[in-house]
């Protein structure tokens, strides 16, 4: 396996795009968006992990226009830190970014194919937002604390969805997972699944405070096959 770094241009600067390359040196494209820990170790062995199943997997440095080269420690001192720089980040431009980000994706002759997205935490957010925009063949969203607040998108997304969260999360409420699930109840191209025992960001296996590896295990599992489903 292989990766390189790209730069993406857009107004206002560059920033960095890191792209990981599967074996076979090309493969349909997965654009994967940080947490507000950057991109940081796990994003790193996530994207390894699609490498492995043969996708050209690239994460933006979505907070460079605060602090380039993010990546926060999976520990109280970098969630504190982390929580303290998502509260300056701009959503709406950090979207465009991300958007500028798959549109270069895309671009690369070593993407042979469709090109997705999988976002966790922030990122899942964003990558709800962007589903909303029909660039990417198929979006899968990990608990994205914005999705009840940006329901109104849903009638724009015309391309497939996976939305993961966790019944035991303390930053979306039950209660409100339970209003997306209502709202994507009869789309046949969305799926909802909820770990009711997991809690936020469960799928971070850097991050001892909140990995859950069952609940983990089965998600990425539905992940994977959703992505070979619809990109492949």
């Amino acid at each position: 396996m292989t990766s390189r770094v790209e730069q993406v241009t857009v107004p206002g600067g560059a920033f960095d795009l890191n792209v990981w390359l599967p074996e076979g040196g090309t493969g349909p494209g997965v654009l994967i968006i940080q947490e507000i820990f950057g991109v940081s170790d796990y994003i790193e062995a996530v994207a390894e992990d699609l490498a492995r199943l043969g996708y050209v997997a690239a994460a933006p440095d979505l907070f460079w226009r605060m602090r380039p080269g993010w990546r926060a420690g999976h520990d109280e001192t970098g969630l504190k830190e982390s929580l303290e720089l998502a509260q300056r980040f701009d959503a709406e431009q950090g979207a465009a970014d991300a958007a500028a980000a798959l549109d270069h994706l895309a671009g690369l002759p070593d993407v042979d194919g469709p090109v997705g997205i999988v976002g966790f935490c922030l990122g899942g957010s964003i990558a709800f937002a962007l589903a909303a925009r029909g660039t990417a063949a198929a979006v899968v969203s990990f608990y994205g604390s914005a999705v009840p607040e940006q329901l109104a998108l849903l009638d724009s997304i015309e391309r497939p969805l996976q939305l993961h969260f966790g019944g035991s999360d303390p930053y979306i409420p039950r209660a409100e997972v339970a209003r997306i699930e209502a709202a994507v109840a009869d789309r046949p191209d969305v799926e909802i699944h909820v770990e009711e025992q997991a809690g936020h960001a469960f799928h971070n296996r850097k991050a001892p405070m909140f990995y859950d590896a069952e609940p983990a295990a089965r998600a990425w599992r539905r992940a994977e096959d959703f992505l070979a489903r619809h990109l492949r």
